[in-house]
C-alpha cells in the first residue's frame, strides 16, 4: 500500500528548518524544567504513600479534601483509574506528607480515618461491613438470631450462619462490587440473606460506602535508588543501541541514530515538564518505548540508504538520501499512522493510570518519525560532507608538497651546474 507515488520531496534541502524546530522544542523543554527545579517525580521516585480507593457512589472529591486537611494532610493528590463508572481513585501523599511520622503506612491509616470520620458520622458505634470479615459477620448474626435457629442447636446455628456469612463475603467482593456494598437491598442476591437477616446486619453495621483495595508505600531511599536505576537503564538502552547500529552500518549511522533518539528522549521530557506531569515507573517503560521504537523507525531509513549506496555508488549522496526517504515514506506513514491511533485510543481511554505512558508514546511516535528523516538523516550528510572535504584537503596538501619537492630538486640541480 503507497500512499505516495514517487515522492520528489527535497528533505534534505530543509534540514536548517528541521534543526532550527527542534532546538526551539529543545530550549522550550529545558527552560521549563530549569523554571519548575526539575522534572514532577511522582510517589515511585520521591517517596510517599498510595491509597487505591473505591467507592460505592460518585463520591464528594471537595468533602474529602476538607476531611483530608483536618487529619492534617496538606500535600496529596487525587487522580481517577478505571473506567468512571467504576468510581475508584488513588489519594497519594509525598513523601514530605509522611516523612513527619514514625512510620510511613501512617499515611494509610490517616486516609481511612478521614474517610471513616466523612463517611461513619452517623455509625451509632456499629461496625463498618465493607470491612467486616465473615467471622465478625456470623457472629453477629448468631447473637441476633434472625432465622430463629437456636431451637435447633448452637451447632446447625453455627454452620448456617457461618456459611450464610462466608456467601455474603463472596457476593461483596466479586465485581463489579470488589469489596463495596452500596445498599443493602443488594444482599437480597445471596441465597439465604432474607428480609430478616438483612435488617439484623442492618442493626450491626453500616455502609462506609468506600473500600481501601490496595496500598503502596514507597519509602525515600527506595525511590532515590529506583530514580537512579531509572537513568541507567536509559542510558544503557541507548549505548547498547549504539552498538548495535556500529556493527550492523557504520560508526556515524550509530552515532547519528543514538543523537536522534536522544533528541526525542529530551522533547519528550521538555514536553512532559511543560504539562506538568509527573514521572513515574510506567512513564519509564514509555520511555524505554519510544527509544526502541525511534531507533526502529531510524534503522528502516539507514538500511535503505545503505542498499542505495551499493546500488548508486556515484549518485550524490544529498540526492541519495533524499531518495531514501522519499522510497519508505509511505511505510513510515503507514506504521507511524496506525501506531499512534492505537496510542491515541490508549490515552483516551485506557483511564488516568495509563494517562502519563500513553503521553509519552503519543509524542514519541511523532518525535521518533521526525527525528528519523530530520535529525539523522542530516548528521550523515554533514558527517559525510567533512568527511570529504577532509579528503580533498589531504590531496591538496599532497599536491603542494609534491610542488615544493619538485622545485627544491630542480634549484639543487641548478646550483650543482652553477658551480661546475
Amino acid at each position: 500500500m503507497e500512499f505516495f507515488h514517487n515522492p520528489q520531496i527535497d528533505w534534505m534541502g530543509k534540514n536548517k528548518y528541521f534543526i532550527t524546530l527542534s532546538i526551539i522544542l529543545l530550549v522550550v523543554g529545558m527552560i521549563s524544567i530549569i523554571v519548575r527545579r526539575g522534572l514532577s517525580y511522582g510517589v515511585d521516585f520521591r517517596g510517599g504513600t498510595m491509597v487505591y480507593v473505591k467507592f460505592a457512589q460518585a463520591p464528594n472529591l471537595d468533602a474529602i479534601r476538607h476531611a483530608l486537611n483536618q487529619e492534617g494532610l496538606t500535600s496529596f493528590k487525587f487522580q481517577t483509574y478505571g473506567p468512571s463508572s467504576e468510581h475508584e481513585f488513588i489519594v497519594s501523599l509525598d513523601l514530605q506528607s509522611t516523612a513527619r511520622y514514625s512510620a510511613l503506612d501512617k499515611g494509610r491509616s490517616d486516609i481511612v480515618d478521614a474517610l471513616n470520620k466523612l463517611y461513619g458520622k452517623s455509625a451509632g458505634g456499629r461496625a463498618d461491613f465493607d470491612t467486616a470479615n465473615a467471622p465478625q459477620i456470623a457472629a453477629h448474626l448468631m447473637s441476633d438470631d434472625p432465622l430463629g435457629l437456636a431451637v435447633k442447636g448452637a451447632g446447625t446455628a453455627s454452620d448456617t450462619y457461618n456459611s450464610l456469612a462466608a456467601a455474603i463475603v463472596r457476593f461483596r467482593t466479586e465485581p463489579p462490587r470488589t469489596g463495596v456494598i452500596g445498599s443493602w437491598q443488594q444482599l437480597a442476591a445471596v441465597s439465604g440473606a432474607t428480609p430478616s437477616v438483612i435488617s439484623a446486619l442492618r442493626k450491626s453495621f453500616y455502609l462506609s460506602g468506600f473500600s481501601v483495595l490496595n496500598t503502596e508505600i514507597v519509602g525515600p531511599q527506595v525511590g532515590a535508588k529506583l530514580r537512579d536505576q531509572a537513568l541507567y537503564v536509559v542510558l544503557a538502552g541507548l549505548g547498547a543501541m549504539l552498538v548495535y547500529v556500529w556493527f550492523r552500518f557504520e560508526l556515524i549511522f550509530g552515532v547519528a541514530a543514538v543523537i536522534a533518539t536522544f533528541h526525542d528522549v529530551l522533547i519528550t521530557l521538555g514536553i512532559f515538564s511543560l504539562l506538568d506531569k509527573s514521572m513515574s515507573l510506567t512513564v519509564i517503560a514509555a520511555f524505554l518505548t519510544l527509544i526502541g521504537y525511534s531507533m526502529n523507525d531510524t534503522i528502516v531509513t539507514f538500511d535503505r540508504i545503505r542498499e542505495n549506496m551499493h546500488l548508486n555508488r556515484r549518485e550524490n549522496f544529498r540526492d541519495l538520501i533524499n531518495r531514501s526517504i522519499n522510497q519508505v515514506l509511505s511505510r513510515t506513514i503507514l506504521t507511524s499512522g496506525l501506531t499512534f491511533l492505537a496510542v491515541a485510543s490508549l490515552y483516551l481511554f485506557g483511564g488516568q493510570v495509563l494517562r502519563g505512558f500513553s503521553l509519552v508514546l503519543l509524542v514519541g511516535v511523532i518525535i521518533g518519525t521526525y527525528s528519523s528523516f530530520a535529525i539523522a538523516s542530516p548528521l550523515v550528510l554533514v558527517w559525510e560532507a567533512h568527511a570529504r572535504r577532509q579528503m580533498a584537503g589531504g590531496g591538496k596538501l599532497a599536491a603542494k608538497a609534491s610542488a615544493a619537492s619538485g622545485r627544491a630538486k630542480t634549484r639543487g640541480r641548478e646550483a650543482a651546474g652553477a658551480r661546475r
